[in-house]
């Protein structure tokens, strides 16, 4: 019987049914085979190079500092040493990783645990401080505009957020802060001292045991630089840098390039700078491995790094102690009796090869409050020796004769001129001091044991091309007279630099001028201006019979013993000559003749402390017409004098070669000062000599001053 549509219609949709439900498992049993397919995949043939992604830990190598080299004296005494001390360290992880927030936090936890300083912590500390820990008060501050900065132009607008008010931290918070500037100080995977000085054992043993909770922070050494000597020379020896301020950033790209981090410590002035590379030793290496947070796993070091090599100066701190006190001694000694001065300095140097012997500097401190000096406060300043200028006076003169001799306008059969008044078209006279209106004839060796003026100033002329002079007639020099006397007083040193192995060198003052008779003034040392260690290097080109040594004051380099003492000499510092002034030997020894005259003969300027001097000694004295240019404000430009003195002993083989000056004395003196300076520091150096002590010390028992 045929079926109904019904059941036809039912029997079709009970078997379609089933077919899709299969359709569909069938899918799904493919997706799931794929799928257990695809994970066995990872996990037989992938599942270690995945594992390996989660493990993973990176090697990284930091480098940390060691001791600088030391600063030791000509006799292997220690000038400038390293002091050892405790140290809390912080090594940062990667920038990327570490919050300013979780910096607070362990600086927190560490203030706890030590006593921290605060007396550095300043105004812009405590603000961005208050940014780090507050920055839903600080953006609820800024405008809609500086909300959407960023850089430094957003953290300027954060910082011009903060309020006076919010900066009344506690003393326990300032701690912090200090703490918190150290660890920011750190760069990624740098080692910075959270505190270096003054660690008592008991926070040693307090931050030891906790240094788990303490993610970065170490125990460990640091050092600093000591002085043995106090303030002996310390302007020229120089400074090394914080590690807060690093190196200077205007040299930041070089020394980069030459393995140096941002917070090292560096030689940043004068000894410490000049010899830096010496000095710095090479860095200490760590194995610092991080995982894949970037936390560090561990921080171990595999090499130690080495100190940096010695430095062993040519200056003996004994002789130089004496010189310290002879010219603070002069300067008490003179005090508020001597007008405007309150400086003095000395430099002695080897003219046999260069050597700084000595060199002394003493002012007195300057009270800005009063505009006045404060007589009870002497300061050292060496450095002025090197990088102040004044008017030395007649104390260039024997360059003078020489220049003379070298330009060919005196010989030695032809050197005898007329001292007398000179007076030029539109021009003040001009004369000697010891002869204001008469006419006299004298040579070489008598201009200079009397000090004329006029006998230089005709050999100005005569180099500048005038012969004849004609009263009130034309000084008709060439124009370019002032300049060929610059370059031969530069081949003694006089207005240029000496060479000196310090940075920053002074290099005098050399004022321009269209008028003629700046020449003639130029002459006898009263226009252009010198410094005490340039007329120490013309003193000592004089006295070796014209070569010019550039001062230095290292004379070795020197490694390090086992003991941590003074090693062996790696290299030495040979002297350096710049220049031979081109001068016959026998016109030398007649200008040495006339400074022996200056000390040794009854019209001689340096007679009053060497007449009966037991070593020959050759002098040139000078005193110059010169301006007030201190620090006293009321007084600048007032009318003073200048004392100097330059010599050398013993005459006959110079061991030693000194500059004395004396500046911003009372207009009328006499300049006496500087010569009985130079009286003293002679004395010191033939005394500290085992072969001339006994000779000085029986002469000053009965020494007297020629009237």
């Amino acid at each position: 019987m045929p079926k109904s549509n019904y059941q036809l219609k039912k029997k079709k949709n009970r078997s379609h049914i089933p077919r899709r439900l299969n359709l569909l498992f069938f899918v799904a049993f493919l997706a799931f085979t794929a799928l257990f397919v695809r994970l066995g995949f990872l996990q037989l043939y992938r599942g270690e190079t995945f594992t390996g992604m989660v493990q993973r830990t990176e090697s990284t190598l930091s480098t940390g500092s060691v001791p600088r080299g030391m600063i030791y004296d000509s006799q292997g005494e220690i000038v400038v040493g390293n002091q050892p001390q405790r140290a809390i360290l912080y090594t940062r992880d990667r920038d990327s990783q570490i919050t300013g927030e979780k910096l607070v936090e362990i600086a927190t936890q560490l203030a706890s645990l030590i006593e921290m300083p605060t007396q550095g912590v300043t105004k812009l500390d405590m603000q961005d401080y208050f940014v780090v820990t507050n920055m839903n008060t600080i953006r609820s501050r800024l405008s809609e505009e500086e909300l959407l900065l960023s850089g430094p132009e957003a953290y300027q607008a954060q910082l011009s957020k903060v309020q006076d008010a919010d900066l009344d931290f506690s003393e326990a918070e300032l701690e912090v802060i200090a703490i918190y500037k150290r660890m920011a100080s750190a760069y990624a995977l740098s080692t910075v001292s959270v505190k270096n000085k003054n660690v008592s054992q008991e926070e040693i043993a307090r931050v030891s045991e906790n240094l788990a909770d303490l993610p970065g922070i170490q125990i460990g050494t640091d050092w600093q630089r000591t002085y043995p000597k106090g303030e002996m020379f310390r302007s020229i020896l120089g400074q090394v840098s914080t590690e807060e301020r690093g190196i200077p950033s205007e040299d930041a790209k070089d020394l980069l390039s030459k393995g140096y981090a941002m917070n090292d410590r560096i030689g940043i002035s004068y000894l410490e700078k000049q010899y830096e590379t010496v000095l710095r030793g090479t860095k200490s290496i760590h194995n610092i491995v991080t995982d894949a947070k970037d936390d560090i796993l561990q921080n171990k070091e595999i090499y130690q790094g080495s100190k940096g090599n010695n430095l062993v100066l040519t200056i003996n701190t004994d002789f130089q102690a004496k010189l310290d006190k002879i010219v603070e001694d002069n300067l008490k000694d003179m005090g508020e009796n001597q007008g405007l001065n309150d400086r003095v300095y000395v430099v002695a140097l080897n003219p046999k090869n260069g050597e700084v012997i000595g060199v002394a500097g003493k002012r007195f401190a300057y009270n800005e409050d009063k505009d006045a000096y404060n007589y009870e406060e002497i300061q050292d300043d060496a450095l002025g020796a090197i990088n102040t200028s004044y008017g030395m006076g007649s104390s260039v003169k024997p360059a003078m004769v020489a220049m003379g001799y070298k330009e060919g306008v005196i010989s030695l059969t032809d050197n005898v001129l007329t001292d007398e008044p000179l007076k030029f078209q539109a021009s003040q006279e001009k004369s000697s001091v010891f002869n204001r209106s008469g006419k006299m004839d004298i040579n070489d060796i008598q201009a200079l044991q009397m000090s004329s003026n006029i006998y230089m100033i005709k050999l100005a002329m005569m180099i500048g091309g005038q012969f004849n002079y004609e009263e009130e007639g034309r000084l008709n020099i060439n124009p370019d007279t002032i300049s060929m006397l610059r370059k031969d007083f530069s081949e003694f040193g006089l207005g240029t630099r000496t060479g000196i192995d310090l940075p920053n060198e002074s290099e005098g003052f050399t004022p321009a001028s269209e008028q003629l008779v700046s020449a003639l003034d130029l002459s006898y040392g009263q226009f252009d201006l010198y410094t005490p260690l340039q007329m120490a290097q013309y003193v000592s080109t004089i006295a070796n019979g014209g070569k010019r040594y550039s001062p230095r004051l290292v004379k070795e380099i020197r490694g390090t013993d086992s003991d941590g003492k003074l090693g062996d000499v790696i290299s030495t510092m040979p002297p350096k000559l710049l220049n031979v002034i081109d001068i016959d030997p026998a016109e030398m020894e007649r200008i040495h003749e006339g400074m022996r005259q200056v000390s040794h003969t009854d019209q001689g300027t340096a007679r009053y402390f060497f007449m009966n001097y037991p070593f020959e000694v050759g002098s040139k004295t000078g005193t110059t017409e010169a301006f007030y240019a201190g620090p006293i404000q009321y007084a600048q430009n007032d009318p003073v004098t200048n004392a100097t003195y330059v010599g050398f002993a013993p005459y006959d083989d110079p061991e030693i070669a000194i500059t004395v000056v004396v500046p911003y004395l009372d207009e009328k003196s006499w300049g006496r000062e500087s010569t009985r300076i130079a009286h003293e520091v002679m004395n010191a150096y033939f005394e500290s000599k085992a072969e001339t002590r006994k000779t000085i010390q029986e002469y000053k028992k009965t020494a007297q001053v020629v009237e």
